[in-house]
């Protein structure tokens, strides 16, 4: 499926022009629940992973203590089917019981949570993308990008701790068929339900914290924006501050490039620990496709309703710190060099 954004309500850069030089071209990434295969460009999905390299684990250290019960992958997977199923159920019959029996005992054995778990932790698969369906920067030679985590917050991060491999997937002839998996998980908002991409090409423009002062009083005069006026932006925003904030800057969502969209965050300098140079966006995991002030970046061929309780577009079913996202940065020189990772 096929998913666009709608045009945006109106042209920033010819309203402030100073704007039109800092615009950058994004990748929406539209995940939506699917069944993806190793072949495919996914979140949550299988991963092209070699048969003869080892799988990345994390030692830690863990806090047995951060969640008051823990879940293996295997329950948290039970739980969302069986939910899935209630709702279908409910749907076609209202007078359907909200759960079966073996809906019940699921849950009542699945709340009692899992016994800890202090060995290495395997990482969970993130997402896998494949140059041919997304661009983003890539060492030479390498056409598939792989994001795992560390499904555990970690007192330098407060968020799971992410790694990047690069690959050439044509050279990954066997393929390893049955990865290991965490025992035992944080929070289940840390495993990725499997989603198939749309990807997608827009412009944004700089967040306002990375504006300079002078264009941010300039977007903040509801006086230059006289030649749309309240009538016309009205639909969008009764403030012309949240009107560009939610509507004309960055997009929500699964991206990659673009600008940051920050939240609690405050923009800065980022430099390659390698290299010192600036780093970039690379990829935004994002807990929502839309919030309260950005429905107009909804894909139009997007219904009213969403599977697994979706309603603001969480398909996914990740979650960053409370409904925040987690960017990642690159070095534009070498991507290879380490990445960073902020919740902005």
């Amino acid at each position: 499926m096929s998913l666009t954004t709608p045009p945006r309500p109106f042209d920033i850069a010819a309203l402030f022009p100073p704007l039109a030089p800092l615009a950058r071209t994004a990748t929406r990434l539209h995940p939506r629940p699917g069944a993806p295969t190793v072949h495919d460009s996914s979140v949550g999905g299988p991963l092209l992973w070699p048969a003869g390299e080892p799988w990345p684990h994390c030692a830690g250290p863990h806090d047995r203590h951060a969640a008051p019960v823990i879940f293996s992958p295997q329950d948290i997977r039970l739980l969302r089917r069986d939910l899935a199923t209630a709702t279908e159920r409910l749907r076609l019959d209202p007078a359907a019981p909200e759960a079966t029996t073996e809906e019940r005992a699921n849950w009542e054995r699945i709340k009692a949570g899992r016994p800890w778990f202090d060995g290495p932790v395997p990482l969970l698969p993130v997402a896998q993308f494949h140059a041919r369906d997304i661009p983003f920067p890539r060492p030479p030679g390498k056409d598939l990008l792989q994001v795992l985590w560390c499904p555990f917050d970690h007192e330098e991060y407060a968020h799971p701790r992410t790694e990047l491999f690069w690959r050439d997937s044509a050279a990954v002839t066997d393929v390893l068929d049955a990865p290991p998996e965490p025992p035992v998980v944080q929070f289940d908002f840390y495993l990725p339900e499997p989603c198939l991409l749309s990807p997608e090409q827009v412009t944004e423009f700089p967040h306002p914290r990375e504006l300079e002062d002078e264009i941010r009083d300039q977007l903040a005069d509801a006086r230059r924006w006289e030649a749309i006026g309240p009538a016309r932006y009205g639909s969008y925003s009764t403030d012309v501050g949240e009107l560009y904030l939610g509507n004309l800057s960055t997009a929500p969502g699964w991206k990659t490039g673009g600008w940051t969209g920050w939240e609690v965050g405050d923009p800065g300098d980022r430099p390659c620990a390698a290299c010192g140079t600036q780093a970039a966006p690379f990829l935004t995991i994002a807990s929502s496709e839309w919030d309260a002030i950005s429905e107009s970046w909804v894909p139009a061929e997007d219904p009213a309703a969403h599977p697994l309780g979706a309603q603001d577009g969480n398909f996914t079913l990740i979650d960053i710190a409370g409904g925040n996202k987690l960017q990642l940065y690159v070095c534009p020189t070498d991507p290879s060099h380490p990445h960073l990772a902020l919740v902005p």
